[in-house]
Parts: structure tokens; sequence; C-alpha cells
């Protein structure tokens, strides 16, 4: 950990399929902190297997994906204990979250009428109206939480026909206002960059970098018509393997210790899998030399 409390080294989001081997991860000394879905763990009953890597001094961060931050509503107050829960069950350095859109209530009332949920992370429009609104969300989630908040970039498929902003700006402006620290997934950055037709390393480095809390990477795949998929699901595929290479040089240029990078996996959670992706992690955070990388 450094002085400020993020994480540092290499990761991988803890999953029950996969807790046997995070265990001999983090006996090996392999294992410089994990990530839990917050909404799998009830903090009155945590899985042994976590509780026995946070007595280990594996860091463990509560991952949020339901509040909603980017909504027209005040984050839930009982998601927000939750998360606050979690956070002092794990004496974690901080919790995370997206920004993102997730429901909305189908009547004037969200009280007393029917809310409708996503299901799925939506980017919120990039505009100063929306951004007021994210600011002032993320100040109060930061008001009930014991620890500093970092917030997320989700892979944005598509664009509102009323945005002012691109995402780097956008997530600029927002650090700048609540000083809140960010999680940059370089998976969900390649994946938007893809959808919109930008290029991913100039997204990459106009990120507020001395912002970043930690960092993801994730598989994804590819396909013969130029269209990406964010499968989190399947191998990592070179360029955002590249972007993760481009990102531990420019934290060595501007001489800044390199962030905490995690692996994550959603699907076809298995040790062989998980093995062999973090296997290639570690091997392009060592050496910083990935085939794909874009300089």
């Amino acid at each position: 950990m450094t002085e400020r409390g993020a994480p540092t080294g290499t990761a991988v989001a803890w999953r029950r399929p996969v807790a046997d081997l995070l265990a001999a991860y983090a006996a090996a000394g392999d294992l410089s902190f994990t990530e839990v879905v917050a909404e799998n763990v009830d903090p009155a009953w945590l899985p042994a297997e976590l509780t026995a890597l946070r007595d280990a001094g594996v860091p463990v961060v509560p991952h949020g994906v339901t509040l909603g931050l980017a909504g027209a509503d005040l984050p839930d107050p009982h998601r927000l204990a939750h998360l606050a829960a979690l956070a002092e069950a794990f004496d974690a350095p901080l919790v995370s979250e997206h920004v993102a859109f997730v429901r909305a209530a189908a009547t004037p009332d969200p009280l007393h009428g029917d809310v409708l949920e996503a299901g799925h992370l939506l980017p919120p429009p990039r505009t100063a109206d929306s951004l007021d609104v994210l600011v002032e969300n993320v100040r109060a989630a930061q008001a009930a939480l014991p620890v500093p908040l970092a917030v997320e970039n989700i892979a944005a498929l598509f664009t509102w026909p009323e945005d002012t902003l691109d995402e780097p700006d956008f997530l600029t402006a927002l650090v700048e206002r609540t000083g809140c620290r960010l999680v940059l997934d370089v998976a969900n950055l390649h994946a938007s960059a893809v959808a919109r037709g930008s290029d991913p390393v100039a997204d990459l480095l106009r990120f507020p970098l001395e912002a970043v809390a930690y960092v993801h990477v994730a598989g994804g795949q590819e396909r013969p018509d130029g269209l990406y998929l964010d499968t989190h699901a399947h191998a990592m595929v070179p360029p955002v393997l590249g972007l993760v290479s481009t990102l531990a040089a420019a934290y060595r240029e501007r001489g800044l210790p390199v962030p905490g990078i995690l692996l994550e996996r959603d699907e076809d959670v298995t040790p062989e899998a998980v093995r062999s992706e973090y296997d290639a992690l570690r091997a392009a955070v060592a050496d910083h030399r990935v085939a794909g990388a874009v300089r």
C-alpha cells in the first residue's frame, strides 16, 4: 500500500470458484490486493476465504455495481450503508463504484411508484447538467462512506446526442469538483473507443492519471467486422494489454508510481483460465512490452 492507501502491484478480483487459487497467490506473495462485488457479500456473513485474505494482510476492496451514481436521484442510503459496512468489515482502503445510470422511477413519485432497473451499466449524458447531478451524488456517497470513494469508467457503447464533453474531460471535472479517485478500466476504455471511433491511447493519456486509485483489465472478443465485445469472459486482447503497457510507461514518464492493476473475470471463472490471464498480465506489467502496444 502507498501512503495514500491506494492499492499497488497486481491482483485478481475475488470470485468463489478461484478462492483457493487466490489464497495460493497470497501465500506466495503474488497477490497485492483483491476486490469483491459488494452486492455478492453480506458484511455480517463474510466468506471465510475473504476474511482469511484480509487477515493475511491482503487489502480487500468492496466494488459496487448497483448504486447508480449517475442517476437523477441521490444514492440509496441502504446501498450506501451496505458499502460502508463492508468497508468497515474488511478494513478496506477504499470503496469503488461506477459512473453509470442503472435505474429510474416509472412514476413521478419514486418512493411509492415502480422502479425500472436497466440491468446494465449505462452511460449518462456528458453535459454540464448531468455533471452537476453526478457531483452531488458522489459527494453524498463520500459523506456516507468511512473510506475514500473511487469511481470507474464503464464500457460506454453509445454516446448521447446531447453530449458536450468527452469522457476524459467529464471525469477530470468530476475529480476536480469532488476529490474522488478513479478506477481506470482499460478494457472498458478500449470498448468505448472502438464503439465511438476514437483513439484509445489518446483518450487514456487525457485521463487524470494522478487521481487513479487502481486499474481494471479484462478480456473480450474482437470480431472480423471490427466490433469488440466487452465480455470479461475471454482472454485479454493485444490492444487492451497494449494499453496496460502504455499506462505503465505514462506513469514512469511522469515520475508517478504505477497503480495497482487488477484482473477481472466474470464468466468462465476457472483456475486454469484465471492463471493463464494473470500470468499474461504480470508479464505485461513486469517488462512494459506488450505485443500490439501503441506508443
